[in-house]
């Protein structure tokens, strides 16, 4: 089998169920942008792995891709589409909401906000933090236009929220000192 088909050679593509859309459909856009964040996860997943301290996270981080590609098929689904896709398991969101309690108590309060850097792999959370809320955004826009799985933007939520403290985590556990905003 190819890997090119041809057939969105004139900006066309075709969403679960076989409907043709614009590949610029908000849907496509909402599922690209989570494509994109998969990428980074993996990447931030990558820079984590090898090191026992990390191996916790590594794994969540591998886990939370999984889930983003089911989120991105939810996304994807266009009529005819809808029993194609399996729905987003309903403890999705309540695990990252474990996994950022724990994380928050283990790490001191902050008092003012924080900025990324000091580390690459601080920096990724972060990266990952602001793709994580554009994709939210898209996800949004999708679904104000054609109605998109509301567990699966909750997921998106949290996820965002998780990132942003897996980068202090990580800026704890590598003794990184917190670059704080100073206005």
């Amino acid at each position: 089998m190819s890997v090119y088909t041809k057939s969105g050679d004139k900006g066309r593509t075709s969403l679960i169920g076989g409907v043709r859309v614009e590949k610029y459909d908000l849907r496509v856009e909402a599922y690209g942008c989570v494509d994109e964040l998969m990428a980074f996860t993996a990447l931030l997943a990558d820079k984590l792995m090898g090191d026992e301290k990390f191996a916790l996270y590594e794994g969540q981080l591998r886990r939370i891709e999984c889930q983003l590609m089911t989120v991105s098929a939810l996304f994807a689904v266009g009529k005819g589409g809808e029993d194609k896709v399996s729905r987003l398991k309903c403890d999705a969101s309540a695990e990252l909401e474990q996994a950022i309690d724990a994380m928050q108590e283990q790490l001191p309060a902050i008092t003012k906000f924080t900025i990324p850097g000091g580390d690459e792999r601080i920096s990724l959370c972060h990266i990952c933090r602001t793709v994580c809320r554009r994709t939210e955004r898209a996800a949004l826009r999708a679904g104000a236009s054609y109605g998109i799985d509301h567990d699966a933007t909750v997921y998106l939520n949290r996820l965002s929220d998780y990132f942003y403290l897996l980068g202090r985590t990580v800026t704890h556990l590598t003794a990184t000192p917190e670059i704080e905003w100073i206005p």
